[in-house]
């Protein structure tokens, strides 16, 4: 029987200031859960997070969220996942990582900024290698982009690391080539 794979979701927990990114969210919730992936994100029900998961499960696909006993009384919980409840930030990042085989980053803001770069810095030492993929809503993620690429130019990162991150504007092909990815890894 092939491993169940897990997708780790980054993203915010407020809805943004476009439509369009709550819309990203929800469709990356419903790819997730119709590739047969585990969604594993933060566990909480607000934002981005709260709508990515909230659809994967209305697709019927497996949620665990993963989320510190403190910041519940601010973000809730969808009672339908399976949750895990930590005491720390820290502990809930690394779990969140280790869940996950794969990663599928939407808009947010320096908690997911955090947590991008831990996983791309992971990959970068050689510690795993754990394929990334962003869903560049509206050109959201376009300046971090060309920082990455500012940071090879200028000799601070291998050249070509830049160029190992897949970036897609569909939900629906972003899954895809994690996916695909990971088979490749078999």
């Amino acid at each position: 029987m092939a491993k169940l794979r897990s997708i780790g979701v980054f993203c915010g927990s407020a809805a943004g200031a476009k439509p369009d990114y709550v819309d990203g969210a929800k469709a990356a919730g419903r790819a997730v859960a119709q590739a047969g992936a585990r969604l594993v994100y933060g566990g909480g029900d607000v934002g981005l997070m709260g709508a990515a998961a909230q659809a994967a499960l209305d697709e019927d696909g497996p949620v665990l969220g993963i989320i510190p006993e403190f910041i519940i009384k601010h973000e809730g919980l969808l009672e339908k996942a399976e949750t895990r409840i930590v005491t720390t930030m820290s502990t809930r990042k690394n779990m969140l990582i280790n869940e996950s085989d794969a990663f599928l980053i939407l808009p947010g803001g320096v908690g997911t900024l955090e947590e991008i770069f831990d996983v791309l810095s992971r990959n970068r030492l050689g510690l795993q290698q754990k394929p990334v993929a962003f869903l560049n809503v509206d050109g959201f993620w376009d300046p971090m982009f060309t920082l990455l690429h500012r940071t090879e130019e200028e000799g601070f990162t291998p050249a070509g690391f830049a160029g190992e991150i897949l970036i897609d504007t569909d939900p629906d092909d972003a899954v895809a080539h994690l996916m695909s990815a990971l088979e490749g890894k078999e």
